[in-house]
């Protein structure tokens, strides 16, 4: 008999209302979404203070400022637990980034795949051991999110080393609210050092620490901007369930003492199978089965694939904002929160350094 996982608050609620209630969530996450692109419209020409370019004032931001305040209206009304399952932040993504590689050349992802790799090993392993030595409590989380690829990569840590829920919510709360301003903040930065479009994009890779504000940020900077961003990311991602592995090998062999060996199915597991999607799509569209965007009128299917694609990101950032969680996030206290800004300062000045060195 297959258990069936409980949202909490919601045990003592009707099957039927639940669908209801997730149905209802999924509608809502729709709706801001549109309210969000409709913002967009409204004040893309806008010119902000300090010759911001008003390209800043893109959809993610607005979605993810629309699911922030939505969190906040839903728990006031207390109506969060009933509708919460209706926001999928992961799916969204997902289909986002797998949209997303058919419009990316294959050619342009092997070009880039050597110096991403290099990337990744030199970050991964910089950050990882810098935050694992400067953090006391929830390393092995806290380490694993900000050295890879944020929410996804802190699951899969904790699946390894079998953290608390409450230290898995507090990271992925942690990663959310400091990768949000950041998606806005780097575009910014590098408009100001004037960095080419492939070191932007491969600084926002290596450097935000959630998939979703990657692209976030390489969508606000330029098209190629965010395919490369897209590239060095995937390119982390992928080390997912290596570092997964290794944790699980560490904390059963040397912190709990255990003779048995995870076995490497851990690596599979672990693997984030959109990357595979995302380079079908991309041999797809190299080989001319999904044909280049139209120009002109009339739009082909690759304008209706890049338009799916926008509309999954901003489904994937309102959900983004719906998904934090305020209460446990105030439950573990100050101290972690400053190792992370530390580590993410650390991140940000090396992950830059790193990119101009390799693409620039």
């Amino acid at each position: 008999m297959t258990a069936q996982t409980e949202t909490p608050g919601q045990g003592s609620v009707p099957v039927r209302l639940r669908w209801l209630g997730a149905l209802g969530g999924l509608a809502l996450v729709v709706g801001l979404a549109l309210l969000a692109h409709w913002i967009k419209l409204q004040v893309y020409g806008a010119k902000l203070p300090l010759e911001i370019p008003g390209k800043v004032l893109e959809y993610p931001l607005w979605a993810a400022l629309l699911g922030l305040i939505f969190n906040i209206l839903l728990k006031v009304t207390k109506t969060y637990n009933l509708v919460k399952s209706g926001f999928r932040t992961e799916l969204f993504l997902k289909i986002g980034l797998v949209l997303l590689g058919a419009t990316i050349s294959f050619k342009t992802i092997v070009n880039a795949a050597g110096g991403s790799l290099v990337q990744a090993i030199i970050m991964i392993t910089a950050v990882y051991f810098f935050c694992w030595w400067l953090a006391n409590t929830l390393r092995a989380v806290m380490s694993t999110a900000i050295a890879v690829c944020g929410v996804s990569a802190a699951i899969a840590a904790a699946g390894a080393v079998q953290a608390k829920k409450q230290e898995i919510t507090y990271i992925t709360t942690l990663v959310i609210l400091v990768a949000l301003p950041l998606m806005v903040i780097a575009p910014i930065l590098a408009g100001w050092m004037n960095l080419p479009q492939d070191v932007a994009g491969a600084w926002f890779g290596g450097n935000v620490d959630t998939t979703a504000a990657v692209v976030g940020a390489g969508t606000i900077y330029g098209e190629e901007a965010q395919s490369m961003a897209t590239i060095v990311k995937s390119t982390q991602n992928a080390f997912i369930g290596v570092v997964a592995f290794l944790l699980a090998v560490y904390f059963s062999s040397v912190v709990e003492g255990k003779k048995e060996r995870p076995s490497a199915r851990i690596l599979w597991d672990r693997f984030p199978k959109f990357v595979l999607g995302f380079i079908v799509a991309s041999l797809l569209f190299t080989f001319g089965v999904i044909p280049a965007a139209a120009k002109a009128a009339p739009f082909n299917a690759a304008n209706a694939i890049a338009a799916l694609k926008d509309w999954a990101f901003c489904l994937a950032f309102v959900s983004m904002g719906l998904d934090i969680s305020w209460t446990d996030f105030k439950k573990m206290g100050w101290a972690p929160l400053t190792v992370y800004l530390i580590v993410t300062v650390f991140n940000t000045l090396l992950a830059l350094g790193v990119a101009w060195l390799i693409f620039g």
